[in-house]
């Protein structure tokens, strides 16, 4: 990269990270009550010192990061609630995985959503929230598996209750259009939530393994490489390959690309400092993965990362934009070298068979030069925990109006 294009870069990184603790500020929705000052007159006028209310936002985040609750483990006799908080999806779709889910000792218990298709959702917004909160508030439920991904998670967000979702913390797990929800209850309820199969997937004996270790074993799931599913000549179907040199160690934070890029601005949005962020996506063109990592660098979320970890991206490979004629790894490799930090592709999270079950929020290690990530933190506990603090102030009554969707 030439001196004068690292040097406007450089300069859009500052300008980045300043524009989004600002708008942090603007926005925050996470302070817990016991941080919010006694209301005053002047509440109404607009802040002037907006560089306080950020650190301040960010002091807090940080004491709920501290704080990271992990679920109670999975253990066989456990019960376990299939949802559809997106696209609808009937038992029969899901067979397999009810198959493999009972296979493993866990009793299924299906919501409401499951079999209940309206329009292009499961059930309406409101009715697929609720559908999650009984099975977050049941106590004879030990975990949520999400049924598909498809469409439709971030419309619900709104109408969730982080404080109860803290209060009573379970395994809740998915992907794809489920990162929103995953992200949501880092970010908002400070619990630990995993990037991992859901009901409709192929549960082959790799990616079974995962999910058992991860959800069922207190111990830290340590060392996970290369599948071994894909060894192609094609970029997407490479093995796992090192786009940066180097390792560095943090949070385990992300999802699918089109969904972490979608919920930035909002009170959902990851926190990618000292982060492992780790990104998939499916049969997007190159240059839109190209424009969703440029709004991840203004919003100043890749400066903070310190590694980055490309699952399998998989139908992505060549632009059929004859104005942009770059492919997914010229995309990849040009944004490694911007960003600067160990990275590599070929992660096996995302669209794929053979997956992994990502704890998100826990901490890890990516090394690029052994292609090897290293989980570090156990993801459940076995002993079930229970939290009574407040993480977030009320809902976030602006989206929850009859007309915040348009007309129902």
């Amino acid at each position: 990269m030439n001196p004068e294009r690292r040097q406007f870069l450089q300069g859009v990184a500052a300008v980045s990270v300043a524009g989004a603790l600002g708008f942090t500020a603007a926005a925050g929705q996470t302070l817990p009550a016991s941080a919010l000052p006694a209301a005053t007159d002047a509440d109404s006028a607009p802040s002037t010192n907006t560089e306080k209310d950020a650190s301040t936002l960010l002091a807090d985040r940080e004491s709920i990061r501290r704080q990271m609750i992990r679920p109670a483990a999975l253990h066989k006799g456990s019960k376990v609630a299939l949802v559809a908080p997106a696209s609808g999806v009937s038992q029969w779709d899901i067979r397999d995985g009810i198959r493999t889910l009972e296979s493993l000792g866990l009793e299924i218990v299906l919501g409401s959503t499951i079999n209940n298709v309206k329009e292009f959702l499961s059930i309406s917004d409101e009715e697929r929230a609720a559908d999650f909160m009984q099975f977050i508030e049941r106590s004879d439920i030990d975990g949520i598996v999400c049924a598909r991904g498809g469409y439709g998670v971030m419309r619900m967000l709104p109408y969730l209750d982080y404080d109860l979702i803290r209060r009573y913390p379970k395994v809740v797990v998915g992907y794809s259009d489920i990162t929103a929800l995953v992200n949501a209850i880092v970010a908002r309820s400070g619990v630990m939530a995993f990037h991992g199969p859901v009901a409709y997937s192929t549960f082959d004996d790799y990616t079974t393994k995962y999910f058992r270790k991860t959800l069922f074993e207190e111990a830290a799931v340590g060392e996970i490489g290369d599948s071994g599913e894909f060894n192609h000549r094609r970029f997407s179907r490479r093995k796992m390959l090192t786009l940066h040199p180097g390792s560095a160690t943090g949070c385990l934070c992300g999802g699918n690309l089109t969904l972490v890029v979608s919920t930035l601005g909002t009170p959902y949005e990851i926190d990618t400092r000292d982060g492992v962020l780790f990104l998939e996506d499916v049969s997007e063109e190159p240059y839109k993965l190209d424009r969703m990592l440029t709004q991840l660098w203004l919003a100043g979320k890749l400066q903070q990362c310190r590694a980055l970890a490309f699952g399998r991206f998989e139908k992505c490979d060549r632009s059929a934009n004859p104005y942009f004629p770059h492919s997914l790894e010229e995309v990849l490799r040009d944004w490694t070298e911007r960003v600067g930090v160990p990275a590599v592709y070929g992660l096996p999270v995302g669209h794929i068979k053979r997956k992994i079950t990502v704890p998100v929020g826990a901490r890890a290690e990516l090394d690029a030069d052994n292609l090897t990530l290293n989980i570090l933190d156990p993801a459940v506990s076995l002993t079930p925990a229970r939290s009574t603090i407040r993480v977030n102030v009320e809902p976030v009554e602006h989206l929850l109006r009859d007309d915040a969707f348009g007309t129902r």
